[in-house]
């Protein structure tokens, strides 16, 4: 059973929840934004389902300030380098994307690194804020300290599942917006199987031996390993775990970040965040029009099944957002009531 919810009553709902926590209302708007930009897109498990599961614990355990800035430490121009100092990583992802585009406006090119951040959702979400500026935006986000991958061939974890994402205009159609884990999935489609009492297709766990794990409740009790994605080194495991190490230099040893493989304790603390902006109107004319015309030939491919025409990454996702804007955003009955415990004021549509 689902609730629908119109999207600006749970806008509104999830930023007076921040609000209540200390983060000062225009932050608690965009943290919202990010957060609801999961269940608004279809991707329900970086969504509203972590808001009590990861959010309110952050400020509960005072392991975010909701009223800390980002503190500039270094400004070269067309580069920077930032503190978040434990703000909202929903916000100070966000935040470096829009300071790298106010730079890539002056430079051709913007570039934010980010130390001591949170957990910031959605990249997709933040990397998408530079389309709206028709620029091309790249995140990379290692997990901190945390610890979750194992290297190949390696018996201890060094890697959180290092997100990276990147967006680009398509014209008149939603963005591209590539928004991928580098491990096969996320912990989060893991822990909604194991809620779901579902087992989990074989290669996204495998145990000490190797050998494949479908139980989703082994990876909290230690028992399945996340792989990366290629699964194994003899189908590709080394460009996930290599795709997961480009996300840790760029991520966090740019700017200084904990690294998972030498930090004392696995928790995803002190985040590392690269927001990286292209301004292709400030290097060369007719990049708008190139990008229509490179989407929609993707669009007008000749599809193997008449039924499922092709598409591109960020194209149904933003469809079924565009959709969810107008007509509500349908969430779990569960989910609703998690957010009404929080929330009592929440209403559903009529």
């Amino acid at each position: 059973m689902t609730v629908l919810v119109p999207y600006p009553t749970l806008l509104a709902t999830v930023a007076d929840v921040f609000r209540e926590r200390g983060v000062p209302p225009d932050r608690a708007a965009v943290a919202a934004e990010a957060l609801c930009h999961g269940d608004l897109t279809g991707m329900s498990t970086h969504g509203l389902v972590n808001l009590t599961r990861l959010y309110l614990p952050l400020f509960d355990s005072g392991r975010t300030d909701p009223t800390a800035g980002m503190e500039v430490l270094t400004d070269l121009g067309a580069s920077v380098l930032a503190d978040a100092r434990r703000a909202l990583g929903l916000w100070s992802a966000s935040q470096a994307v829009e300071l790298a585009a106010a730079r890539a406006a002056r430079h051709g090119v913007g570039l934010v690194t980010l130390r001591g951040a949170t957990h910031i959702g959605c990249a997709g979400y933040h990397a998408a804020r530079a389309t709206a500026h028709g620029m091309i935006g790249f995140i990379a986000s290692n997990c901190g300290g945390q610890r979750i991958a194992r290297p190949p061939g390696g018996r201890e974890p060094a890697l959180g599942t290092n997100p990276l994402a990147l967006a680009c205009p398509a014209g008149d159609r939603p963005p591209f917006v590539l928004d991928m884990s580098t491990t096969v999935v996320p912990t989060g489609r893991i822990r909604a199987a194991a809620r779901a009492g579902e087992e989990i297709p074989p290669g996204w766990l495998a145990d000490d031996d190797g050998a494949p794990v479908t139980d989703p409740a082994a990876f909290d009790r230690g028992d399945g390993h996340l792989l990366w994605l290629g699964g194994t080194p003899e189908t590709g495991a080394y460009k996930g775990f290599g795709l997961g190490l480009l996300v840790e230099v760029l991520g966090a040893l740019l700017p200084g970040a904990a690294l998972g493989p030498t930090s004392a304790v696995s928790r995803d603390d002190d985040i590392g965040v690269t927001a990286l902006v292209f301004a292709p109107h400030a290097l060369r004319s007719g990049f708008a029009d190139d990008a229509s015309a490179l989407f929609g030939a993707i669009l007008g491919a000749t599809p193997v099944d008449p039924r499922g025409p092709v598409s591109y990454p960020g194209q149904h996702e933003g469809e079924r957002a565009r959709w969810r804007r107008t007509h509500g955003v349908p969430l779990p009955a569960e989910l609703y009531e998690e957010l009404r415990a929080v929330a009592p004021a929440l209403r559903a549509a009529g």
